[in-house]
């Protein structure tokens, strides 16, 4: 199903993902009490493996890699159970809206992958924010969906990350 460049790509990104996520995301979360950087480099991840191998399963296995890499490097790491769902999110909703189609012009690139990034991002957060987190620790954010909201807003800017790299790509001619 998946040729070799394309298990290369998702180890790739779910390594970075993984380990960017398990070494700078907690350093961040506890100067900040955001959780923006986890998304930024989770569907920045999602967002250009996808683009470059457009096939169904592939958000999916750099979730699931991404977090047993986590689960290594950070074992108390449980929130990013919720990651791992929204990378299935993802997968569905990228398949959903058809990767020739989204992929296609590069205002429809940003559009899908913006409104696919924040939707995602928005189901972690639920997530997290619903059976990970204490309720005590909700209340500063306005209980589980403020802290899907938060969420939403990283995979806006992760998404937009994604989209920009893959501009930058293919404005240089270093297509998929």
């Amino acid at each position: 199903m998946f040729g070799t460049r394309n298990l290369a790509t998702i180890a790739l990104f779910a390594a970075m993902w993984g380990v960017l996520n398990s070494i700078f995301a907690p350093v961040v979360f506890r100067m900040t009490g955001l959780p923006i950087l986890c998304d930024m480099v989770g569907f920045a991840s999602l967002t250009l493996a996808v683009w470059l191998v457009r096939r169904f399963g592939v958000a999916s296995m750099v979730g699931v890699i991404a977090t047993l890499i986590n689960f290594l490097f950070n074992p108390s790491g449980v929130h990013f159970l919720g990651f791992t769902v929204a990378s299935f999110v993802y997968d569905i909703l990228a398949r959903l809206m058809g990767y020739e189609r989204a992929f296609g012009k590069p205002s429809r690139i940003t559009a899908y992958i913006l409104l696919n990034s924040v939707l995602s991002a928005a189901v972690a957060g639920l997530i997290i924010g619903s059976f990970l987190m204490s309720p005590e620790a909700l209340v500063r954010w306005g209980g589980a969906l403020g802290w899907s909201g938060l969420h939403a807003v990283g995979g806006f800017i992760g998404g937009f990350v994604g989209a920009a790299s893959i501009a930058a790509l293919v404005r240089r001619k270093v297509a998929r």
